[in-house]
């Protein structure tokens, strides 16, 4: 496994890959690998013939310094996992390298990206758009793949490649959990014991949602259902609940639901905050 610091000699070395026909993926992380990276990595390694993961905790998408400056990092353990997984190329850039000036260039990604986590997080997805294309000039790869955890994330970088014509298949991996249902982060790790019982109840909240969906309920009704359950755990503070239809990534405000609805939810359990979705695909739409 190679590990690059400087994106010029990383360019270098993925030109002599392309000039061999070898197709390249890439896996963009912030370190503090998980399982569900590993199954990122995993399947870039099935599809392309060279797997660059790149490890960068990215400040312009940062909206609280607090946050930035507790992101978990354990770049000797991230690197041993990935070399244990097969990666061939690893991009460990720091900061200097990747914004040798601050940015002027900004991103608006128009209401796709002032709704959920853009209403919470400001500058958020602007800080998204502009390290995901460096990425994408840097690595210029065939595919690049994203944990649908992420939901909105996943839909800003497609609609990012679909206005900026970038020839990159974008590959979405549905969410890899614990045992007990919590979706797998980074930001676990700074989670108590206490509080990561807790959190486990966000994913049968989606659940309890996922059944009013699929017996004709509301938007309305499976998000009162979602908030419901929430608040039975004390330690549990919800930001938003929405529906969403996944075509459009419009939040449902009405009483139809469509075919292929996503339930998300933010979740502030302490200093944390945890994302979560569930993809319920194939309803018949509601006629309420």
């Amino acid at each position: 496994m190679e590990v690059f610091k400087e994106a010029q000699l990383l360019r270098k070395r993925l030109t002599k890959h392309r000039n061999n026909g070898h197709s390249v993926g890439l896996v963009p992380t912030m370190g503090s690998l998980h399982k569900g990276h590993l199954q990122l990595i995993e399947k870039c390694l099935k599809q392309n013939k060279v797997t660059v993961c790149s490890i960068f905790v990215n400040p312009t998408q940062f909206s609280n310094p607090t946050d930035l400056k507790k992101y978990p990092q354990n770049i000797d353990k991230d690197l041993t996992l990935l070399e244990l997984t097969g990666c061939d190329i690893v991009f460990n850039p720091d900061v200097k390298e990747m914004y040798p000036q601050p940015p002027v260039v900004q991103f608006d990604f128009g209401q796709l990206g002032n709704i959920l986590e853009g209403k919470f997080r400001p500058g958020h997805f602007n800080g998204v758009g502009f390290i995901v294309s460096k990425l994408f000039n840097i690595v210029v790869p065939d595919r690049a793949y994203f944990g649908e955890k992420d939901l909105q994330q996943l839909a800003i970088i497609r609609r990012l490649v679909t206005d900026m014509n970038y020839n990159i298949e974008i590959v979405g991996i549905p969410t890899v959990r614990e045992q007990n249902g919590l979706a797998l982060s980074s930001r676990n790790k700074r989670l108590t014991d206490k509080e990561k019982i807790q959190s486990s109840i966000i994913y049968k909240s989606l659940k309890a949602g996922e059944v009013i969906l699929r017996n004709q309920g509301s938007a309305r009704d499976v998000c009162n259902a979602v908030a419901a359950v929430l608040k039975k755990a004390t330690l549990l503070n919800p930001e938003y609940i929405e529906c969403i239809d996944m075509d459009s990534f419009k939040i449902l405000v009405k009483d139809d639901i469509t075919e292929n609805t996503a339930i998300c939810t933010a979740v502030k359990i302490g200093k944390v905050r945890l994302i979560d979705n569930l993809i319920v695909r194939k309803l018949r739409p509601s006629r309420k």
